[in-house]
């Protein structure tokens, strides 16, 4: 979580504090329980629309980070600042203790990635176990796996070529994380330039061919988490080389 982040949490309480009344139902006679439900005040205004928004999308971050911290005191944080009175902290012991809490969901988030990237490292493996044996698949001595689906014509790339290619990105579950025919818009980029497994595979490949790389972690993003793609993840890759230079 980076510093600057830090004060926009903060802005949770804008949406929280605009909706923090609540009323009671009719009791249960059967349990004799009453219930309580929240209610929100009719948004009146776009500021108070986005104000609501702004809570509601915050929370959600605070819920899927599973952070351990005080509604009640980022509320109370957060009318101080507004008020421009003086906070219960100096500036000195404000960079102190965020250092530290930033320090600490680094080390939460290492740990996580951590655990889940072996889980799918084992699926991972499980995975181009089977696949090898499978007709048309061979493997490479860096175990990048690969199938041709189509073959070109001419020169192959080099390891520092600019292709250009239309691709599509699948986890080993069948989930698409990305793809240019869904943009209809071909991508170009240095071979140089990504992941180990796209350097090797495409080197295989002649302008026109279309091949399918099975791409182990190791060759791909290895422990790293990033949008779409869970850490440690198999990547499978069909891949279409429409030119080169």
């Amino acid at each position: 979580m980076k510093m600057k982040n830090l004060f926009i949490i903060a802005l949770v309480a804008i949406g929280f504090a605009s909706c923090n009344t609540s009323k009671k139902t009719c009791c249960d006679h059967n349990d004799g329980a009453c219930k309580t439900t929240q209610t929100v005040a009719p948004i009146a205004s776009f500021r108070d629309t986005v104000s609501y928004m702004i809570g509601t999308d915050i929370a959600k971050s605070f819920k899927a980070n599973n952070l351990d911290i005080s509604l009640d005191l980022i509320i109370a944080g957060m009318r101080d600042g507004m008020a421009g009175t003086d906070t219960m902290f100096t500036q000195e012991q404000f960079q102190e203790v965020m250092g530290r809490f930033q320090k600490e969901m680094q080390l939460k988030q290492q740990q996580t990635a951590s655990v889940e990237a072996a889980g799918n490292k084992e699926k991972g493996r499980l995975f181009l176990e089977a696949n090898k044996t499978k007709e048309g698949v061979k493997t490479t001595a860096s175990g990048l796996q690969y199938k041709v689906l189509r073959e070109g014509t001419g020169a192959n790339p080099g390891p520092t070529s600019k292709v250009t290619v239309n691709y599509e990105g699948r986890l080993i579950d069948g989930t698409i994380f990305d793809s240019s025919y869904e943009r209809n818009e071909p991508i170009s980029f240095g071979l140089d330039q990504v992941i180990k497994g796209w350097t090797e595979g495409l080197q295989l490949m002649n302008v026109g061919s279309m091949y399918e790389l099975y791409i182990p972690s190791e060759l791909g993003y290895g422990d790293r988490s990033i949008p779409s793609i869970p850490a440690g993840s198999t990547l499978i890759f069909k891949v279409e080389l429409l030119s080169f230079q």
